[in-house]
């Protein structure tokens, strides 16, 4: 039998988080069904913190995360190898600032970033020839700016990661990695982000950090109250008690 703080916990993953119908349903998107990337839960947590009205993002790869940040950046541009992806993601997405580019084995995948001499403030490594294209996301990134690896914790097993991540990290980057489940998986991964270190992306918020999903200091003091009860743990007393 499950506990009813276990199902409390089950609740929230359903509820907050839309994870059984992300895996039921086979789509990255958010509790309101709008699309969010297949990176970790805590990365796209911190991300979703900043404001993107003035920024320029550049994806090696393209997916649900094209329109997440269509609708947070100035302009958005995505890279996509596969023919069959291409079509899908052409006829199910759209934004005015959001450019999906096709690129064939003949040309040069991880070139495609320095194609229009342009700096980008967000890029996205999340395609095939990850150590490449992590050579010359350093060269295309902005002043101030970020580099995102999805699947780093595949560097435990493949040479592609390891080359990938001495880049970045030769470069002066500084890594912070998020570890934790993502969007339609049942297991963990890693998202690392690479940080220029004057790294200067301002927040929308008056806080940092705020309250993330599931989190009871969003909830109302009696919310909270009424949320401690329920508890089967003996310091619930004490929690339900604390100061705003």
């Amino acid at each position: 039998m499950y506990s009813d703080r276990f199902k409390q916990f089950i609740e929230m993953w359903q509820k907050d988080f839309a994870i059984e119908r992300s895996m039921n349903e086979k789509v990255c998107v958010d509790r309101d069904g709008n699309p969010i990337p297949w990176y970790t839960y805590p990365a796209i947590e911190y991300i979703s913190q900043f404001d993107y009205s003035a920024k320029k993002v550049f994806e090696f790869g393209t997916g649900y995360s094209s329109m997440y940040w269509a609708k947070r950046a100035q302009k958005v541009i995505s890279i996509e190898d596969k023919p069959e992806w291409f079509e899908k993601f052409a006829a199910e997405f759209s934004a005015p600032n959001w450019q999906m580019r096709y690129c064939d084995e003949k040309q040069g995948y991880e070139d495609t970033i320095l194609a229009d001499g342009e700096q980008y403030d967000v890029i996205v490594i999340d395609g095939k020839r990850r150590a490449e294209c992590a050579a010359n996301a350093v060269k295309a990134l902005a002043d101030g700016g970020m580099i995102i690896l999805d699947d780093s914790d595949r560097v435990n097993t493949s040479l592609e990661y390891v080359n990938a991540i001495k880049t970045l990290r030769n470069a002066g980057l500084l890594q912070v990695d998020f570890y934790g489940f993502c969007p339609m998986n049942n297991y963990t991964k890693a998202t690392s982000i690479f940080f220029r270190r004057n790294f200067d992306f301002e927040s929308l918020y008056t806080v940092q950090p705020i309250n993330g999903l599931g989190n009871i200091w969003s909830m109302s003091r009696k919310e909270r109250k009424q949320f401690f009860k329920k508890q089967e743990w003996p310091l619930a007393d004490n929690a339900e008690n604390s100061e705003d």
